[in-house]
């Protein structure tokens, strides 16, 4: 795709954004529903393509996984479309409302960002995740997806266009670059006149990519260096269940722990268990850990700061608290953080201590995630504090305006 054609497609999709902010809440809400129940009805066919793309795929472990749909997967794409127009409707919620002593009435309400740019790596499901959340709040979505997913990508896009059409909404109001090369993709990054919003959904490299050549502003779905701190005051069955879960449901996510503290009061006891509960996970530990855990794998520098995304944990045994927050302070990428404890004042110092975009008590990191929380679906997990923090919803992809009226009021 050239630069001229890159150019043509996003003043498409810039008109399309906005006709969708005038679009009704039922307009909106229909076209989601229409491509929740295409999604089930085409089912084979979405899968028989992604099956060819998954075939052909070179790499092992998390990407793969990443790249591969399965019935379960796509019944949670059109369950989640569903839960997301059920929600209520974001746009123009008054925040606040005001009365002026001058008479003048004051308002601020929420509305569109315009044009969401999304750049991900695998991941098809994002293609109707976030097709969702920006269609729901009025936003178009303007998609830039890796090479691996391409096909897959552009099937699903298809429901999206033909929905959208069949409501009176423009097509391009979900949009897919279908060039993957890098030259077209920093050339993405840097649509000034076409996107509102840009955010990033991948590995270090393409983050990398993002800050050394975004002009859009961007908001950074960030590492998931993520780790439990199991307290001396833990329930050490409940801690057991909660890191097992947080490292082996899914651990190619963001939201999969990385990195266990354990107090050294308790991790005797602790670390054997938890090694027998997980026998596939390879455990990296610092020395006092090393001495409890037999055939474990001396931990390096390196190893407390990687994002594994794999059946790899780091082990850290520390004296406190204190030392539990400092970790997490000096690794930590700002995504979850989770405390395993049955003492009130020290789970409440987690909670008001710990620098994260979430922060859990006594429940596994994997529960940070849009649908887990409420939200539907998310377009990403922003790890930093401008403009939002956290999974990012309907909410999150909006602004605010203030509304001023008055009856002849001046200055």
């Amino acid at each position: 795709m050239s630069k001229v054609e890159l150019e043509a497609q996003g003043r498409l999709v810039r008109d399309a954004s906005q006709a969708l902010a005038q679009a009704s809440n039922e307009q909106r809400c229909a076209v989601l529903r229409r491509v929740a129940d295409r999604l089930e009805d085409v089912e084979d066919e979405l899968l028989a393509v992604n099956a060819e793309e998954v075939a052909t795929y070179e790499e092992s472990g998390p990407g793969r996984d990443r790249l591969m749909l399965n019935s379960t997967r796509v019944r949670a794409m059109a369950d989640a479309l569903r839960e997301i127009a059920d929600a209520p409707d974001p746009l123009f919620e008054i925040l606040d409302r005001d009365v002026r002593p001058n008479g003048l009435r004051v308002e601020r309400v929420r509305v569109p960002l315009g044009v969401i740019g999304v750049v991900y790596e695998n991941r098809p499901n994002v293609t109707s995740d976030v097709a969702g959340l920006c269609v729901r709040s009025g936003n178009a979505a303007y998609l830039r997806g890796s090479s691996s997913a391409m096909r897959t990508n552009r099937f699903i896009v298809a429901l999206w266009n033909e929905a959208l059409a069949r409501e009176g909404l423009p097509e391009q109001g979900v949009a897919l670059v279908e060039d993957p090369s890098y030259e077209t993709a920093t050339a993405f990054m840097q649509m000034t006149d076409v996107l509102d919003c840009l955010i990033p959904r991948g590995g270090p490299s393409l983050i990398a990519a993002m800050r050394e050549h975004a002009r859009v502003p961007y908001v950074l779905d960030g590492d998931g260096n993520c780790h439990v701190y199991v307290d001396e005051f833990a329930d050490l069955v409940k801690a057991v269940a909660i890191v097992k879960n947080a490292k082996t449901s899914r651990p190619g996510v963001c939201n999969a722990a990385e990195t266990v503290l354990v107090h050294e009061k308790v991790a005797s006891e602790f670390l054997p268990a938890l090694a027998s509960a997980m026998p596939e996970v390879e455990l990296r530990a610092d020395d006092l850990a090393m001495a409890i855990l037999v055939g474990a794998t001396p931990a390096s520098e390196q190893d407390f700061q990687d994002e594994f995304l794999d059946l790899i944990l780091a082990v850290k045994v520390v004296r406190s608290l204190d030392e539990a927050v400092a970790h997490v302070s000096k690794y930590g990428t700002g995504h979850s953080e989770a405390i395993v404890s049955e003492n009130a004042t020290n789970a409440e110092a987690w909670v008001r201590r710990v620098d994260a975009a979430a922060v859990l008590v006594n429940a596994s990191t994997r529960f940070i995630d849009g649908g887990e929380l409420g939200l539907g679906g998310e377009v990403g997990i922003s790890t930093q504090k401008l403009h939002a923090r956290g999974p990012m919803g309907l909410r999150e992809l909006t602004c605010l305006k203030w509304v001023v009226r008055g009856e002849g009021q001046i200055r």
